[in-house]
């Protein structure tokens, strides 16, 4: 569990630290760690605490086998700015007492905002993991995010072709740019065995591929009333043919209750859960028939395990899931997913995965920030 430390009581020499701050950023940052202990060089973990649940953290930090962070900022939640803005106090705070020989950042959350701009400011050598990942939607908080992160980053690792191009597009040097593919599907192939092992489905009386995984947790998607009632809608369709295992957001249960749509949850077909841990998760969609969701991470990992996705949003910052793998982006209308999903359970499935999505992404990421900082 992270713990509380204040900053200057531990002196870190060459020390290269990551910083996350909520659960997506944890599949990425353990096979990182991982990475630098085989390589012998020093690494920790700086917890921002943007979002922090006790039990859960626990649990993730527990399976991925990821070491206690160094400190836990404990920020909280709050609006963009507040957040932002605490963990730049914070980080900034930490690393004037602990300066680092270089600070990576993971994702498109506030905490990989807040890192960036702490790092430029005080001349701290900056290296963005999944840089370049665009959706040209400049409503989504995280599109913000990953144009300032990049913008401020001196060295850019990006997971597929078109980040390098948006990269270059956007003006920087071809030599800041470093393809080292998905790190988070290294967590994936690492942990895959086991997720099978505990038959999470089976526990749920569902076979193997005869069912679907539903995600929802956006706030465009279940903060409008209107939007929310056609998701659900288009999913009780889903689920008069097809079982759907909900694992339910707090938040996403909070706006449900609030909309009066809890009938919903209640359809014979689908199977409303608590939140699962990593490998219970894994377990559910690495058996799935049919992935429905509004993350970015089951886009990939969908794409790596073939099974089909529909993604419940106008866009994608992962191209490379349409046009190399298993990714359909159907917006939000309750017809057009209906239609999408019957097409998807119907149409044969061609396996097509990502170059350098291997399992080996976290030594390319830190041969690359060697190489840089020597």
């Amino acid at each position: 569990m992270p713990t509380q430390i204040k900053a200057g009581c531990i002196r870190f020499v060459s020390m290269i630290f990551t910083v996350v701050g909520a659960r997506p950023n944890y599949m990425k940052a353990a096979p990182i760690h991982r990475a630098f202990e085989r390589a012998g060089i020093p690494h920790a973990l700086i917890h921002t605490g943007q979002h922090y649940d006790r039990s859960m953290s626990d649990s993730f930090f527990e399976q991925l086998g990821m070491p206690t962070p160094v400190v836990n900022l404990g920020v909280g939640s709050g609006s963009h700015a507040e957040q932002t803005g605490a963990v730049m106090v914070g980080l900034e705070r930490y690393l004037s007492a602990n300066r680092p020989r270089a600070l990576l950042l993971v994702g498109d959350i506030n905490s990989t905002l807040a890192g960036a701009i702490v790092a430029a400011k005080a001349g701290i050598f900056c290296g963005h993991v999944e840089a370049g990942l665009r959706s040209r939607d400049r409503s989504m908080p995280e599109e913000i995010n990953r144009i300032v992160t990049d913008a401020l980053s001196n060295l850019l690792l990006t997971p597929s072709a078109d980040g390098d191009a948006n990269l270059l597009a956007e003006g920087r040097r071809q030599a800041d740019i470093v393809r080292v593919g998905n790190v988070m599907i290294d967590t994936l192939f690492e942990h895959l065995p086991a997720a099978r092992e505990l038959a999470l489905p089976a526990q749920l009386g569902l076979a193997p591929g005869a069912y679907a995984v539903l995600t929802l947790h956006r706030p465009s998607n279940v903060d409008d009333t209107d939007t929310l009632s056609g998701l659900l809608r288009a999913v009780t369709e889903i689920a008069n043919k097809l079982p759907v295992v909900f694992p339910v957001h707090p938040r996403t249960r909070k706006q449900i209750a609030s909309a009066g749509l809890n009938g919903a949850l209640e359809h014979p077909g689908i199977c409303a859960i608590e939140p699962l841990g990593y490998l219970d998760f894994l377990s559910l969609t690495s058996s799935a028939r049919l992935i429905l969701t509004d993350s970015g991470g089951l886009q990939e990992e969908s794409t790596v395990l073939g099974i089909p996705c529909l993604t419940l949003r106008e866009n994608t910052e992962r191209p490379v899931t349409i046009t190399h793998g298993t990714n359909r982006v159907v917006g939000t209308d309750s017809g057009t997913i209906a239609k999408a999903a019957h097409e998807a359970l119907t149409a044969p499935q061609e396996k097509r995965v990502p170059e350098l999505w291997d399992g080996r992404t976290a030594d390319r990421i830190v041969a690359a920030v060697m190489q840089r900082l020597t």
